[in-house]
């Protein structure tokens, strides 16, 4: 096998053990909120602390790499990941979630950058796009963390328990990954600043990630209630609709690359934010089981491929580090991620959810325009 394969593989298994600890976190919320008898206004409160510290990290995660380079990088925060997986199973306190909370944002969003970055390195020695791929190990993962999750609840083990049975099983998988991480950086310049704003190619790809972001958090928060106000299914049914978002997301993720491959970058950004926006359309003009079903179903294939390949695009810059660059366009996407849940909240209590599920359609032909008109 040759090292630079070594290295994908590498690369790969990280993403699917960073996607395993998110994903084993969240499957836990609700033992959690039940364990420290939270209300539901006190566990939202709560939750913000995770994307305060993702936020945070940002510019400490690209002057790191810049600096340091991203293999270090990713060493360390992949080993604390899963330590701060354990700290938040452990918090006796709201004050001690808060601040666990925090720290797995704050190392989380490191091991994005980082490992993006060395995601990079390996796509510019195959001289061809992979990224996505590296991606839908995350998405994997996703799938994977949930299953063990439920599993976990159906056995009663405590999250305390559960989480450092996924520490300690992924230490493994890391220090063989880590033998094979690219030693250097690609398009590294000491010439480079370690801090600047984006310049315009960058902000182009840093909105597209926006709008993107935004309808992806937004049916990450608002599917289900979709379906349990709008399309009214049955309780056993709700979460039907952001499971076949989530199966269309990780599997076109496996394929996007061969897509830009054959029909360019420019092309799959923009029929990506098309179908964002017509997946959005039929769900809001059938609001029906099947057809909303599958209208999430084509937004997951919408939205699944527009961040790995701003930042496949991203790690190339001519003008910035990889890391630092990635942090720009991570920075803006990232915003959208947050601001797209409370806006749908506004607007559907100013009118309706169906206006809102229509506002983010709006948006994915946004992000469709803007791929025309600015990426080259």
């Amino acid at each position: 096998m040759t090292p630079i394969k070594r290295s994908r593989i590498a690369v790969s298994l990280i993403f699917f053990c960073y996607g395993l600890c998110f994903a084993s976190w969240a499957s836990r919320i609700p033992t959690i909120q039940q364990v420290l008898q939270l209300s539901e206004a006190e566990l939202g409160g709560i939750l913000f602390a995770l994307p305060v510290g993702s936020l945070v990290s940002l510019p400490l995660s690209g002057f790191l790499v810049a600096r340091f380079g991203s293999r270090p990088v990713v060493i360390v925060v992949a080993l604390t990941y899963g330590l701060s997986l354990i700290c938040i199973g452990l918090a006796p306190s709201v004050v001690l979630l808060i601040a666990a909370l925090f720290m797995f944002g704050l190392i989380g969003n490191m091991l994005n950058i980082s490992v993006n970055t060395q995601a990079v390195g390996v796509e510019s020695a195959y001289n061809r796009n992979i990224m996505a791929k590296f991606h839908g190990m995350w998405s994997l993962a996703g799938f994977a963390g949930a299953g063990i999750g439920a599993l976990m609840i159906a056995l009663s083990i405590s999250p305390p328990i559960h989480y450092t049975i996924i520490a300690v099983s992924i230490l493994g998988v890391l220090f063989y990954s880590f033998r094979y991480l690219l030693p250097k950086d690609v398009n590294t310049d000491p010439d480079k600043p370690l801090f600047s704003l984006p310049d315009k190619s960058l902000m182009v790809l840093g909105v597209i990630a926006f709008f993107s972001m935004m309808c992806e958090g937004a049916m990450f928060d608002w599917s289900g209630v979709y379906f349990k106000k709008i399309v009214a299914v049955q309780e056993e049914w709700i979460g039907i609709g952001y499971t076949a978002f989530m199966i269309a997301m990780a599997g076109t993720r496996f394929v996007a690359d061969t897509l830009v491959h054959r029909h360019g970058l420019k092309k799959v950004l923009m029929v990506s934010g098309s179908l964002t926006a017509l997946g959005l359309t039929v769900a809001v003009i059938f609001p029906y089981f099947v057809p909303a079903t599958i209208g999430l179903f084509i937004v997951g294939i919408g939205v699944s491929s527009v961040v790995p390949l701003v930042f496949s695009v991203a790690g190339k810059s001519k003008t910035q580090s990889p890391g630092v660059a990635l942090a720009s366009v991570s920075t803006l996407g990232f915003f959208g991620f947050l601001l797209g849940p409370p806006i749908i909240g506004l607007i559907a209590g100013a009118s309706d959810l169906r206006v809102s599920f229509v506002f983010l359609a709006v948006i994915g032909a946004i992000v469709a325009i803007l791929s025309g008109k600015g990426v080259k």
